[in-house]
């Protein structure tokens, strides 16, 4: 009887689904060791789609993972990407300034670090030929850098993230989709800012979309980020809800 009712639960387990947890992953960029997070689709794709998480500037977050455990849900391969590196991570607000200040300006490992991550997702089990990448602030502007880098992506979105690019450099051809969403009052984008990323997007003749959320400033949809939106960084509950929809639109549209 007893073996009978083991078996029993171990078919209602296996019938139901265990849910997918997020796993630590170690992988590196030669000597530096990184610290990412994995985890499965809760339920199977055929197409094993997956979503590469780049987080904001103080580095994987508890927004961050609260993003790979909804995507999970909703039946995508996720990995958040460690982009700094153990013995790097942002202490406070200066110090995650001069680290994300540091790959802004060196574009190039910035790009490096989100392909070992990406590479860290295929690894997981994400079919190569079905990714997209999704950025929060910081990560917002390396979705960007993975777009500008050409990447093999299906799409990218931008979640408040800057959006500036040094002027001397050329533009490549973008053959990814592009999808922004930004805060319509972000103080940390100006205008001249957002004026040269829309002409980048013309002149690399990308497909592509900007969305503005009223009364949204920057951090719009992360929680901790508090309410006042007078700092320039606040969540608003509405603009957060409608940025989500719109990507999970952007998901079914671009990915298989």
């Amino acid at each position: 009887m007893k073996q009978f009712v083991l078996t029993l639960l171990g078919a209602f387990a296996i019938s139901f689904g265990a849910q997918a947890q997020l796993k630590a992953v170690a992988y590196t960029d030669g000597a530096q060791k990184l610290n990412g997070l994995s985890i499965a689709p809760q339920k199977g794709s055929k197409t094993k789609p997956g979503i590469l998480i780049l987080p904001a500037w103080k580095g994987i977050d508890p927004h961050a993972k609260r993003s790979a455990e909804e995507l999970s849900k909703m039946g995508y391969y996720a990995f958040v990407a460690d982009i700094y590196g153990e013995g790097n991570y942002p202490k406070n607000t200066q110090e995650a300034g001069q680290r994300a200040g540091y790959y802004k300006n060196n574009v190039k490992e910035y790009q490096r670090r989100i392909q070992l991550a990406l590479d860290q997702l295929v690894k997981a089990g994400a079919n190569p030929d079905n990714i997209v990448t999704i950025g929060y602030c910081f990560g917002g502007t390396g979705v960007l850098e993975a777009a500008r880098a050409d990447m093999k992506l299906k799409g990218v979105v931008s979640f408040h993230g800057g959006l500036g690019r040094d002027a001397a450099r050329l533009n490549n051809p973008i053959t990814t989709r592009v999808l922004v969403l930004h805060g319509a009052d972000d103080p940390y984008v100006p205008a001249a800012e957002i004026s040269a990323f829309q002409q980048e997007m013309r002149d690399t003749k990308a497909d592509w979309e900007m969305i503005y959320y009223a009364d949204a400033v920057h951090a719009f949809t992360e929680p901790e980020a508090g309410n006042d939106k007078s700092k320039g960084a606040a969540y608003n509950e509405k603009a957060a809800k409608r940025s989500w929809a719109r990507m999970n639109t952007f998901l079914k549209e671009v990915l298989q």
